[in-house]
């Protein structure tokens, strides 16, 4: 069954969500899955992997980051398998709005890339579990078992790496600025949103450019996203 925004749902299991301070999971009980993956082939994929799993059980499917919060609430999933990279909102912006809005639901960050950045800004943004995409079947089951049972799991090599990425030279109003222009948002939109003269936005620019060693604002955002400072 599809719903809107291609959300994906099947039937609901009658198993009761914890609230705020409740376990994270029983033992002995269906783990009911929502899954992020905007590849509607790896997406297919995997829920049918999971699905082969006695104990877990993909309940809603999603393909952007805008529609993981709506069918989350709309599901109650007790794990959100969710792609860093998505369309609309990222899996980390989209985990840091879901462990505001359904505390009770753990999350489970995949990514192919492996870049270190991103799983500093993911446990930041309360996610319990980071690995890599290409970790067998077998594998990533039992990472979304243990992150049911209230583990965190995250890949050591990543871990290792991100261990040793230097602080962010950026303030945080640098980085807001910065983030925008990732976003698209040209000189004149982020004054705008930001509620500061154009002057200003551009001093912002020029500064982060200089601070991260940037050749241009492109480069800025490139450099600053690989280390995860946006």
């Amino acid at each position: 069954m599809t719903g809107r925004d291609g959300e994906s749902a099947r039937a609901p299991v009658n198993v009761a969500s914890g609230g705020r301070g409740e376990p994270p999971h029983q033992e002995g009980t269906t783990i009911r899955i929502l899954l992020a993956e905007d590849v509607a082939l790896l997406r297919g994929a995997l829920t049918g992997l999971l699905d082969l799993e006695p104990d877990l059980e993909v309940v809603a499917e999603v393909g952007s980051g805008d529609a993981i919060v709506r069918a989350a609430l709309r599901h109650r999933p007790d794990v959100a398998v969710l792609d860093v990279d998505l369309p609309g909102m990222d899996g980390v912006t989209a985990a840091a709005e879901l462990h505001e809005r359904l505390p009770e639901c753990r999350v489970l960050m995949l990514t192919g890339l492996g870049r270190p950045g991103d799983l500093r800004r993911a446990l930041d943004a309360h996610v319990h579990g980071f690995v890599l995409k290409d970790v067998p079947p077998a594998e990533l089951a039992a990472a979304i078992r243990r992150v049911a049972a209230g583990e965190q799991v995250v890949d050591p090599q990543l871990a290792l790496v991100a261990l040793r990425q230097p602080e962010s030279p950026l303030t945080p109003r640098e980085a807001q600025v910065l983030r925008l222009a990732a976003e698209g948002a040209d000189v004149d939109d982020i004054a705008i949103v930001l509620n500061l003269t154009v002057g200003t936005v551009r001093n912002y620019l020029a500064s982060c450019i200089t601070k991260l060693n940037a050749r241009n604002r492109i480069d800025a955002v490139r450099i600053a996203g690989e280390f995860g400072w946006l």
